[in-house]
Protein backbone atom coordinates (compact mmCIF):
# COMPACT_ATOMS: atom_id res chain seq x y z
CA UNK A 1 0.00 0.00 0.00
CA UNK A 2 1.10 3.75 -0.96
CA UNK A 3 2.49 5.53 2.09
CA UNK A 4 1.41 8.76 0.30
CA UNK A 5 -1.00 10.94 2.87
CA UNK A 6 -4.61 9.84 2.33
CA UNK A 7 -5.61 13.69 1.02
CA UNK A 8 -3.17 13.13 -1.78
CA UNK A 9 -4.39 9.93 -2.66
CA UNK A 10 -7.31 11.34 -2.51
CA UNK A 11 -6.80 14.08 -4.76
CA UNK A 12 -5.12 11.26 -7.20
CA UNK A 13 -8.22 9.18 -6.95
CA UNK A 14 -10.15 12.09 -8.13
CA UNK A 15 -8.32 13.00 -11.12
CA UNK A 16 -7.66 9.48 -12.64
CA UNK A 17 -11.43 8.03 -11.50
CA UNK A 18 -12.67 11.54 -13.16
CA UNK A 19 -10.01 10.19 -16.26
CA UNK A 20 -10.73 6.89 -16.22
CA UNK A 21 -15.19 7.41 -16.86
CA UNK A 22 -14.05 10.52 -19.21
CA UNK A 23 -11.99 8.52 -21.27
CA UNK A 24 -13.95 4.94 -21.73
CA UNK A 25 -17.35 6.61 -21.83
CA UNK A 26 -16.10 8.30 -24.90
CA UNK A 27 -14.63 5.23 -26.23
CA UNK A 28 -18.08 3.76 -25.80
CA UNK A 29 -20.11 6.41 -27.23
CA UNK A 30 -17.72 5.94 -30.72
CA UNK A 31 -17.59 2.08 -30.68
CA UNK A 32 -21.37 1.97 -30.77
CA UNK A 33 -21.53 4.58 -33.56
CA UNK A 34 -19.25 2.49 -35.33
CA UNK A 35 -21.19 -0.86 -34.46
CA UNK A 36 -24.00 0.37 -35.54
CA UNK A 37 -22.62 1.62 -38.74
CA UNK A 38 -22.19 -2.34 -39.44
CA UNK A 39 -24.88 -3.93 -36.96
CA UNK A 40 -28.32 -3.73 -37.61
CA UNK A 41 -31.14 -2.69 -35.30
CA UNK A 42 -32.04 -5.85 -34.52
CA UNK A 43 -28.78 -6.74 -33.66
CA UNK A 44 -28.70 -4.51 -31.30
CA UNK A 45 -31.99 -5.53 -29.63
CA UNK A 46 -30.58 -9.41 -29.33
CA UNK A 47 -27.44 -8.39 -27.07
CA UNK A 48 -29.89 -5.69 -25.05
CA UNK A 49 -31.20 -8.86 -24.35
CA UNK A 50 -28.41 -10.25 -23.15
CA UNK A 51 -27.05 -7.56 -21.75
CA UNK A 52 -30.18 -6.33 -19.44
CA UNK A 53 -30.27 -9.53 -17.53
CA UNK A 54 -26.51 -9.69 -17.09
CA UNK A 55 -26.96 -6.27 -15.95
CA UNK A 56 -29.42 -7.10 -13.29
CA UNK A 57 -27.99 -10.31 -12.09
CA UNK A 58 -24.59 -8.48 -11.64
CA UNK A 59 -25.83 -6.21 -9.59
CA UNK A 60 -26.87 -8.68 -6.71
CA UNK A 61 -23.95 -11.62 -7.58
CA UNK A 62 -21.42 -10.67 -5.60
CA UNK A 63 -24.50 -9.68 -2.56
CA UNK A 64 -22.02 -6.29 -1.56
CA UNK A 65 -19.68 -7.98 -0.37
CA UNK A 66 -16.81 -5.81 -2.64
CA UNK A 67 -18.11 -3.03 -0.48
CA UNK A 68 -17.78 -4.65 2.48
CA UNK A 69 -14.08 -5.13 1.73
CA UNK A 70 -13.59 -1.91 0.96
CA UNK A 71 -15.68 -0.50 3.99
CA UNK A 72 -13.04 -2.58 6.59
CA UNK A 73 -10.18 -3.90 4.80
CA UNK A 74 -8.20 -6.39 6.66
CA UNK A 75 -7.82 -8.70 3.69
CA UNK A 76 -5.65 -11.54 4.90
CA UNK A 77 -8.27 -12.05 7.63
CA UNK A 78 -11.80 -11.44 5.40
CA UNK A 79 -10.77 -11.80 2.19
CA UNK A 80 -10.84 -15.75 1.93
CA UNK A 81 -14.01 -15.96 3.44
CA UNK A 82 -15.67 -13.12 1.19
CA UNK A 83 -13.63 -14.76 -2.01
CA UNK A 84 -15.79 -18.32 -0.96
CA UNK A 85 -19.11 -16.02 -0.56
CA UNK A 86 -18.90 -14.32 -3.84
CA UNK A 87 -17.62 -17.71 -5.86
CA UNK A 88 -20.94 -19.24 -4.59
CA UNK A 89 -23.50 -16.64 -5.12
CA UNK A 90 -21.76 -15.79 -8.56
CA UNK A 91 -21.68 -19.18 -9.46
CA UNK A 92 -25.36 -20.23 -8.61
CA UNK A 93 -26.49 -17.15 -10.90
CA UNK A 94 -23.95 -18.18 -13.49
CA UNK A 95 -25.67 -21.71 -14.09
CA UNK A 96 -29.33 -19.61 -13.62
CA UNK A 97 -28.91 -17.51 -16.29
CA UNK A 98 -27.01 -20.25 -18.44
CA UNK A 99 -29.84 -23.22 -18.38
CA UNK A 100 -32.75 -20.44 -18.32
CA UNK A 101 -31.13 -18.65 -21.44
CA UNK A 102 -33.63 -19.76 -24.03
CA UNK A 103 -36.44 -19.26 -21.57
CA UNK A 104 -35.31 -15.85 -20.82
CA UNK A 105 -34.65 -14.92 -24.18
CA UNK A 106 -38.15 -16.55 -25.27
CA UNK A 107 -39.75 -14.27 -22.45
CA UNK A 108 -37.90 -10.94 -23.83
CA UNK A 109 -39.44 -11.66 -27.50
CA UNK A 110 -35.96 -12.87 -29.09
CA UNK A 111 -35.48 -16.20 -28.73
CA UNK A 112 -32.06 -15.95 -30.79
CA UNK A 113 -30.89 -13.93 -28.24
CA UNK A 114 -30.02 -17.37 -26.35
CA UNK A 115 -26.41 -17.60 -27.04
CA UNK A 116 -25.08 -14.33 -26.35
CA UNK A 117 -27.21 -14.83 -22.70
CA UNK A 118 -24.96 -17.98 -22.17
CA UNK A 119 -21.98 -16.07 -23.28
CA UNK A 120 -22.70 -12.89 -21.02
CA UNK A 121 -23.29 -15.42 -17.71
CA UNK A 122 -20.14 -16.28 -17.58
CA UNK A 123 -18.97 -12.93 -16.67
CA UNK A 124 -20.74 -12.86 -13.47
CA UNK A 125 -18.80 -16.02 -12.57
CA UNK A 126 -15.75 -14.03 -13.63
CA UNK A 127 -16.87 -11.13 -11.63
CA UNK A 128 -17.41 -13.20 -8.39
CA UNK A 129 -13.88 -14.73 -8.69
CA UNK A 130 -11.97 -10.95 -9.20
CA UNK A 131 -14.01 -9.13 -6.06
CA UNK A 132 -10.55 -9.40 -3.47
CA UNK A 133 -8.73 -8.11 -5.65
CA UNK A 134 -11.19 -5.45 -7.00
CA UNK A 135 -11.45 -4.29 -3.78
CA UNK A 136 -8.13 -4.18 -2.76
CA UNK A 137 -7.50 -1.54 -5.83
CA UNK A 138 -10.49 0.50 -4.08
CA UNK A 139 -9.62 0.05 -0.93
CA UNK A 140 -6.05 1.55 -1.49
CA UNK A 141 -7.64 3.96 -3.72
CA UNK A 142 -5.29 2.61 -6.72
CA UNK A 143 -7.72 4.86 -9.55
CA UNK A 144 -4.72 5.24 -11.98
CA UNK A 145 -3.88 1.42 -11.78
CA UNK A 146 -8.05 0.65 -12.28
CA UNK A 147 -7.63 3.31 -14.94
CA UNK A 148 -4.70 1.11 -17.34
CA UNK A 149 -7.45 -2.38 -16.51
CA UNK A 150 -10.36 -0.52 -17.90
CA UNK A 151 -7.84 0.66 -21.14
CA UNK A 152 -6.89 -2.62 -21.48
CA UNK A 153 -10.08 -4.53 -21.21
CA UNK A 154 -11.46 -1.60 -23.26
CA UNK A 155 -9.27 -2.61 -26.15
CA UNK A 156 -9.75 -6.06 -26.32
CA UNK A 157 -13.47 -5.73 -26.05
CA UNK A 158 -13.93 -3.16 -28.91
CA UNK A 159 -11.04 -4.88 -31.04
CA UNK A 160 -12.86 -8.61 -30.68
CA UNK A 161 -16.48 -6.70 -31.08
CA UNK A 162 -15.62 -5.10 -34.26
CA UNK A 163 -13.38 -7.75 -35.96
CA UNK A 164 -16.00 -10.45 -34.67
CA UNK A 165 -19.12 -8.25 -35.73
CA UNK A 166 -16.69 -7.59 -39.15
CA UNK A 167 -16.49 -10.96 -39.51
CA UNK A 168 -20.58 -11.67 -39.40
CA UNK A 169 -21.06 -13.18 -35.95
CA UNK A 170 -23.91 -10.57 -34.94
CA UNK A 171 -24.91 -10.26 -31.50
CA UNK A 172 -22.11 -13.21 -30.25
CA UNK A 173 -19.83 -10.20 -31.66
CA UNK A 174 -20.14 -8.35 -28.75
CA UNK A 175 -20.78 -10.54 -25.89
CA UNK A 176 -17.57 -12.38 -26.96
CA UNK A 177 -15.82 -9.34 -26.90
CA UNK A 178 -17.58 -8.02 -23.29
CA UNK A 179 -16.47 -11.98 -22.17
CA UNK A 180 -13.01 -11.65 -23.00
CA UNK A 181 -12.95 -8.39 -21.83
CA UNK A 182 -14.34 -9.55 -18.66
CA UNK A 183 -11.18 -12.47 -18.48
CA UNK A 184 -8.33 -9.55 -19.04
CA UNK A 185 -10.15 -7.32 -16.05
CA UNK A 186 -9.61 -10.34 -13.42
CA UNK A 187 -5.77 -11.59 -14.52
CA UNK A 188 -5.20 -7.99 -14.27
CA UNK A 189 -6.18 -7.39 -11.10
CA UNK A 190 -4.61 -10.42 -9.66
CA UNK A 191 -1.45 -9.50 -11.40
CA UNK A 192 -1.72 -5.56 -10.10
CA UNK A 193 -2.35 -6.86 -6.21
CA UNK A 194 -0.16 -9.60 -6.07
CA UNK A 195 -1.77 -11.85 -5.60
CA UNK A 196 -3.49 -15.36 -6.23
CA UNK A 197 -7.30 -16.57 -5.66
CA UNK A 198 -7.62 -17.52 -2.15
CA UNK A 199 -10.45 -19.16 -0.54
CA UNK A 200 -11.79 -19.87 3.26
CA UNK A 201 -14.25 -20.18 5.51
CA UNK A 202 -15.09 -18.25 9.20
CA UNK A 203 -18.64 -18.00 9.96
CA UNK A 204 -18.12 -14.67 11.90
CA UNK A 205 -16.77 -13.41 8.29
CA UNK A 206 -19.63 -14.78 6.06
CA UNK A 207 -22.17 -13.36 8.59
CA UNK A 208 -21.22 -9.72 9.13
CA UNK A 209 -20.63 -9.97 5.35
CA UNK A 210 -23.42 -11.00 4.14
CA UNK A 211 -25.02 -8.93 6.68
CA UNK A 212 -23.96 -5.72 5.81
CA UNK A 213 -23.47 -6.54 1.61
CA UNK A 214 -27.08 -8.73 1.44
CA UNK A 215 -29.10 -5.43 1.87
CA UNK A 216 -26.74 -2.96 -0.23
CA UNK A 217 -27.02 -5.66 -3.31
CA UNK A 218 -30.80 -4.98 -2.91
CA UNK A 219 -30.45 -1.17 -2.58
CA UNK A 220 -28.16 -1.56 -6.20
CA UNK A 221 -31.33 -4.13 -7.31
CA UNK A 222 -33.96 -1.23 -6.65
CA UNK A 223 -31.57 1.49 -8.46
CA UNK A 224 -31.83 -0.50 -11.23
CA UNK A 225 -35.26 -0.66 -11.05
CA UNK A 226 -35.74 3.03 -10.43
CA UNK A 227 -33.64 3.63 -13.72
CA UNK A 228 -36.11 1.60 -15.67
CA UNK A 229 -39.82 2.11 -14.35
CA UNK A 230 -40.24 5.49 -15.98
CA UNK A 231 -39.40 3.99 -19.18
CA UNK A 232 -42.16 1.59 -18.33
CA UNK A 233 -44.35 4.20 -17.50
CA UNK A 234 -43.51 6.31 -20.56
CA UNK A 235 -43.94 3.69 -22.61
CA UNK A 236 -46.86 2.75 -21.44
CA UNK A 237 -48.68 5.69 -21.28
CA UNK A 238 -47.31 8.00 -23.94
CA UNK A 239 -46.34 5.30 -26.49
CA UNK A 240 -43.01 4.21 -28.69
CA UNK A 241 -41.91 8.21 -29.75
CA UNK A 242 -42.76 9.53 -26.29
CA UNK A 243 -40.64 7.00 -25.01
CA UNK A 244 -37.99 7.75 -27.87
CA UNK A 245 -37.73 11.40 -26.90
CA UNK A 246 -37.51 10.49 -23.06
CA UNK A 247 -34.84 7.77 -23.27
CA UNK A 248 -32.71 10.92 -25.13
CA UNK A 249 -33.48 13.25 -22.71
CA UNK A 250 -32.91 10.97 -19.86
CA UNK A 251 -29.46 10.01 -21.37
CA UNK A 252 -28.45 13.26 -22.08
CA UNK A 253 -29.37 14.59 -18.46
CA UNK A 254 -26.94 11.76 -17.40
CA UNK A 255 -23.94 12.69 -18.66
CA UNK A 256 -22.99 14.50 -15.32
CA UNK A 257 -23.59 11.87 -13.35
CA UNK A 258 -21.74 9.01 -15.36
CA UNK A 259 -18.23 11.23 -15.48
CA UNK A 260 -18.46 13.03 -11.99
CA UNK A 261 -20.65 10.60 -9.68
CA UNK A 262 -18.94 7.50 -10.90
CA UNK A 263 -16.19 9.04 -10.21
CA UNK A 264 -16.90 10.45 -6.91
CA UNK A 265 -18.33 6.69 -6.20
CA UNK A 266 -14.86 5.13 -6.41
CA UNK A 267 -12.86 7.13 -4.56
CA UNK A 268 -15.25 8.88 -1.70
CA UNK A 269 -16.61 5.43 0.09
CA UNK A 270 -13.34 4.11 0.58
CA UNK A 271 -11.84 7.29 1.39
CA UNK A 272 -14.69 7.86 4.17
CA UNK A 273 -13.94 4.13 5.23
CA UNK A 274 -10.11 4.62 5.57
CA UNK A 275 -10.23 8.44 7.91
CA UNK A 276 -13.22 6.61 9.81
CA UNK A 277 -10.76 3.83 10.86
CA UNK A 278 -8.01 6.10 11.21
CA UNK A 279 -10.32 8.34 13.94
CA UNK A 280 -12.45 5.27 15.43
CA UNK A 281 -15.41 7.92 13.92
CA UNK A 282 -17.88 8.47 11.21
CA UNK A 283 -16.05 11.55 9.12
CA UNK A 284 -18.55 14.21 9.54
CA UNK A 285 -15.71 16.91 8.32
CA UNK A 286 -15.13 14.64 4.76
CA UNK A 287 -18.57 14.28 4.38
CA UNK A 288 -19.34 18.36 4.81
CA UNK A 289 -16.54 18.86 2.50
CA UNK A 290 -16.97 16.74 -0.45
CA UNK A 291 -20.89 17.64 -0.74
CA UNK A 292 -19.82 21.56 -0.44
CA UNK A 293 -16.86 20.66 -3.73
CA UNK A 294 -19.42 17.79 -5.42
CA UNK A 295 -22.55 19.94 -5.16
CA UNK A 296 -20.47 22.95 -6.15
CA UNK A 297 -19.44 21.47 -9.26
CA UNK A 298 -22.89 19.04 -10.05
CA UNK A 299 -25.03 22.71 -10.00
CA UNK A 300 -23.30 24.77 -12.40
CA UNK A 301 -22.87 21.82 -14.97
CA UNK A 302 -26.84 20.73 -14.67
CA UNK A 303 -27.81 24.39 -15.09
CA UNK A 304 -26.02 24.36 -18.46
CA UNK A 305 -27.24 21.30 -19.37
CA UNK A 306 -30.93 22.98 -18.38
CA UNK A 307 -30.12 25.99 -20.10
CA UNK A 308 -29.28 25.16 -23.08
CA UNK A 309 -30.98 21.63 -23.53
CA UNK A 310 -32.58 23.03 -26.41
CA UNK A 311 -29.08 24.15 -28.58
CA UNK A 312 -27.53 20.58 -26.86
CA UNK A 313 -30.57 18.64 -28.73
CA UNK A 314 -30.66 20.20 -31.99
CA UNK A 315 -26.92 20.74 -32.10
CA UNK A 316 -26.42 16.99 -31.41
CA UNK A 317 -29.02 14.79 -32.49
CA UNK A 318 -30.61 17.24 -35.15
CA UNK A 319 -33.90 19.15 -35.05
CA UNK A 320 -36.17 16.36 -35.16
CA UNK A 321 -35.21 15.38 -31.78
CA UNK A 322 -36.56 19.08 -30.76
CA UNK A 323 -39.16 18.29 -27.96
CA UNK A 324 -36.49 16.44 -26.11
CA UNK A 325 -35.21 19.73 -24.81
CA UNK A 326 -38.58 20.12 -22.77
CA UNK A 327 -38.22 17.39 -20.70
CA UNK A 328 -33.90 17.84 -20.43
CA UNK A 329 -34.42 21.20 -18.60
CA UNK A 330 -36.04 19.41 -15.74
CA UNK A 331 -34.02 15.83 -15.59
CA UNK A 332 -30.83 17.99 -15.98
CA UNK A 333 -31.78 19.44 -12.03
CA UNK A 334 -32.48 15.68 -10.86
CA UNK A 335 -29.15 15.01 -12.30
CA UNK A 336 -27.04 17.73 -10.11
CA UNK A 337 -29.44 16.21 -6.59
CA UNK A 338 -28.01 12.24 -8.47
CA UNK A 339 -24.72 13.65 -7.87
CA UNK A 340 -24.70 14.75 -5.00
CA UNK A 341 -26.75 11.39 -3.59
CA UNK A 342 -23.71 9.53 -5.17
CA UNK A 343 -21.33 11.33 -2.08
CA UNK A 344 -24.33 10.57 0.64
CA UNK A 345 -24.41 7.05 -0.17
CA UNK A 346 -20.15 6.21 -0.18
CA UNK A 347 -21.03 8.09 3.47
CA UNK A 348 -23.16 5.84 4.37
CA UNK A 349 -22.15 2.42 2.83
CA UNK A 350 -18.32 3.45 4.80
CA UNK A 351 -20.32 3.53 7.99
CA UNK A 352 -21.64 0.42 7.19
CA UNK A 353 -25.39 1.49 7.54
CA UNK A 354 -26.65 -0.58 4.13
CA UNK A 355 -30.21 -0.64 5.57
CA UNK A 356 -30.72 3.18 5.99
CA UNK A 357 -30.03 2.59 2.31
CA UNK A 358 -32.35 0.24 1.21
CA UNK A 359 -34.98 1.71 3.25
CA UNK A 360 -34.32 5.07 0.96
CA UNK A 361 -34.44 3.10 -2.20
CA UNK A 362 -37.66 1.96 -1.45
CA UNK A 363 -39.29 4.68 -0.74
CA UNK A 364 -37.82 6.23 -3.48
CA UNK A 365 -39.34 3.72 -6.15
CA UNK A 366 -42.66 3.51 -4.08
CA UNK A 367 -43.00 7.75 -4.46
CA UNK A 368 -42.16 7.92 -7.91
CA UNK A 369 -44.50 5.15 -9.95
CA UNK A 370 -47.45 7.30 -8.57
CA UNK A 371 -46.21 10.62 -9.09
CA UNK A 372 -44.72 9.30 -12.90
CA UNK A 373 -47.91 7.81 -13.65
CA UNK A 374 -50.18 11.30 -13.09
CA UNK A 375 -47.45 12.95 -14.58
CA UNK A 376 -46.94 11.43 -17.77
CA UNK A 377 -50.93 11.20 -18.40
CA UNK A 378 -51.47 14.81 -17.31
CA UNK A 379 -48.72 16.30 -18.74
CA UNK A 380 -47.22 14.35 -21.48
CA UNK A 381 -42.93 13.94 -21.85
CA UNK A 382 -42.93 17.21 -19.31
CA UNK A 383 -44.99 15.50 -16.80
CA UNK A 384 -42.23 12.89 -16.71
CA UNK A 385 -39.36 15.05 -15.95
CA UNK A 386 -41.59 16.96 -13.13
CA UNK A 387 -42.53 13.77 -11.58
CA UNK A 388 -38.81 12.94 -11.18
CA UNK A 389 -37.87 16.11 -9.69
CA UNK A 390 -40.76 16.90 -7.42
CA UNK A 391 -40.28 13.00 -6.28
CA UNK A 392 -36.10 14.01 -5.58
CA UNK A 393 -36.57 17.21 -3.65
CA UNK A 394 -40.09 16.55 -1.88
CA UNK A 395 -39.06 12.98 -0.65
CA UNK A 396 -35.96 11.42 -1.58
CA UNK A 397 -33.81 14.55 -0.36
CA UNK A 398 -35.46 14.44 3.23
CA UNK A 399 -35.23 11.10 3.28
CA UNK A 400 -31.43 11.20 3.04
CA UNK A 401 -31.45 14.17 5.22
CA UNK A 402 -32.83 12.06 8.16
CA UNK A 403 -30.68 9.25 7.57
CA UNK A 404 -27.21 11.46 7.78
CA UNK A 405 -29.04 13.04 11.26
CA UNK A 406 -29.39 9.70 12.59
CA UNK A 407 -25.59 8.94 11.88
CA UNK A 408 -24.79 12.05 14.01
CA UNK A 409 -24.13 14.49 11.38
CA UNK A 410 -25.31 17.86 11.95
CA UNK A 411 -27.88 19.10 9.06
CA UNK A 412 -27.05 22.64 9.53
CA UNK A 413 -23.70 22.26 8.86
CA UNK A 414 -24.26 20.60 6.34
CA UNK A 415 -27.18 22.05 4.22
CA UNK A 416 -26.32 25.48 4.54
CA UNK A 417 -23.18 25.53 2.25
CA UNK A 418 -24.88 23.59 -0.21
CA UNK A 419 -27.35 26.78 -0.62
CA UNK A 420 -24.74 29.29 -2.01
CA UNK A 421 -23.95 26.94 -5.33
CA UNK A 422 -27.71 27.39 -5.80
CA UNK A 423 -27.92 31.38 -4.92
CA UNK A 424 -24.48 31.71 -7.29
CA UNK A 425 -25.90 29.74 -10.05
CA UNK A 426 -29.25 32.53 -10.35
CA UNK A 427 -27.42 35.34 -12.11
CA UNK A 428 -25.04 32.82 -13.93
CA UNK A 429 -28.78 31.64 -15.80
CA UNK A 430 -29.27 34.58 -15.99
CA UNK A 431 -26.45 35.24 -18.15
CA UNK A 432 -27.47 31.91 -20.43
CA UNK A 433 -30.56 33.10 -21.18
CA UNK A 434 -29.85 36.56 -21.76
CA UNK A 435 -26.99 35.11 -24.71
CA UNK A 436 -29.64 32.98 -26.12
CA UNK A 437 -32.45 35.66 -26.44
CA UNK A 438 -29.76 37.90 -28.37
CA UNK A 439 -27.79 35.58 -30.05
CA UNK A 440 -28.36 33.69 -33.46
CA UNK A 441 -27.58 30.52 -33.55
CA UNK A 442 -27.17 26.91 -31.43
CA UNK A 443 -23.57 26.81 -31.74
CA UNK A 444 -23.58 30.51 -29.88
CA UNK A 445 -25.48 29.68 -27.57
CA UNK A 446 -23.22 26.60 -26.68
CA UNK A 447 -20.12 28.30 -27.03
CA UNK A 448 -20.22 31.57 -25.71
CA UNK A 449 -23.24 31.26 -23.62
CA UNK A 450 -21.52 28.09 -22.03
CA UNK A 451 -18.69 30.16 -21.25
CA UNK A 452 -20.44 33.16 -19.96
CA UNK A 453 -22.70 31.59 -17.83
CA UNK A 454 -19.51 29.30 -15.93
CA UNK A 455 -17.33 32.09 -15.77
CA UNK A 456 -20.09 33.76 -13.78
CA UNK A 457 -20.71 31.33 -11.35
CA UNK A 458 -16.93 30.34 -11.04
CA UNK A 459 -16.46 34.24 -10.36
CA UNK A 460 -18.73 34.04 -7.71
CA UNK A 461 -18.28 30.74 -6.31
CA UNK A 462 -14.45 30.22 -5.78
CA UNK A 463 -13.70 32.90 -3.57
CA UNK A 464 -16.48 31.29 -1.03
CA UNK A 465 -14.93 27.59 -1.75
CA UNK A 466 -11.56 28.80 -0.93
CA UNK A 467 -12.37 30.08 2.57
CA UNK A 468 -15.00 26.76 3.09
CA UNK A 469 -12.24 24.04 2.29
CA UNK A 470 -9.46 22.57 3.53
CA UNK A 471 -5.83 23.75 2.07
CA UNK A 472 -4.57 22.65 -1.10
CA UNK A 473 -7.82 21.15 -2.27
CA UNK A 474 -8.39 23.80 -4.93
CA UNK A 475 -5.41 25.11 -6.88
CA UNK A 476 -4.58 28.68 -6.48
CA UNK A 477 -6.41 28.25 -3.10
CA UNK A 478 -4.01 30.83 -0.70
CA UNK A 479 -4.20 33.44 -3.74
CA UNK A 480 -7.97 33.14 -3.82
CA UNK A 481 -7.83 33.49 -0.23
CA UNK A 482 -6.16 36.67 0.08
CA UNK A 483 -8.09 38.05 -2.51
CA UNK A 484 -11.10 37.36 -0.52
CA UNK A 485 -10.63 37.90 2.56
CA UNK A 486 -13.04 40.40 4.50
CA UNK A 487 -10.48 43.24 6.56
CA UNK A 488 -10.03 42.24 10.16
CA UNK A 489 -9.86 44.64 12.74
CA UNK A 490 -6.11 44.59 12.69
CA UNK A 491 -6.25 45.64 9.41
CA UNK A 492 -8.13 48.57 9.63
CA UNK A 493 -6.42 51.93 10.03
CA UNK A 494 -6.88 53.23 13.69
CA UNK A 495 -9.83 55.86 13.47
CA UNK A 496 -8.70 59.61 14.34
CA UNK A 497 -9.57 59.92 18.35
CA UNK A 498 -11.98 61.98 19.01
CA UNK A 499 -11.02 65.79 20.96
CA UNK A 500 -13.43 64.33 23.74
CA UNK A 501 -10.60 61.86 24.24
CA UNK A 502 -7.54 64.15 24.39
CA UNK A 503 -6.45 65.28 27.72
Amino acid sequence: MTTAPLGTQVRSGLVWSALNNATLRLGTLITGIFLARILDPETFGVFAVAATVQGILMTVSELGLAADLVRRGRFDERGPTIATLSLVSSGLLTAAMWFGAPAIAEFMGAVEAAPAVRAMSLTLLLAGIGVVPFARLQRDLRQRELFLIELVAFTVSTTLSVGLALAGWGAMAIAVGRLCSMVAVVVLEFATTRTLPRFGWRSDVASSGFRFGFPLACAGLLSLVLLNIDNVLVGRLGGPVLLGLYSLAFNVSSWPSSVIGTAVRAVAMPAFARRSDDTGTADHDGLVTASSLTWALAVPVSMLLGTLAGPVIETLYGHAWAAAAGVLAWLAAVGAFRILFDVWVAYLTAGGWSGKLLRRQGLWLVALAPVMWWGVGSLGLVGAGAAHLVVVTVVVLPAFLHALHGTGVRLRRLVVPLLVPVAAVVPAAAVVLLVRHVAPDAWVHLTVGGVAGFATYAALVLPWLARLLPAGVLPGQDLLRRLSRRPRRADRPDPEPSKDMVP
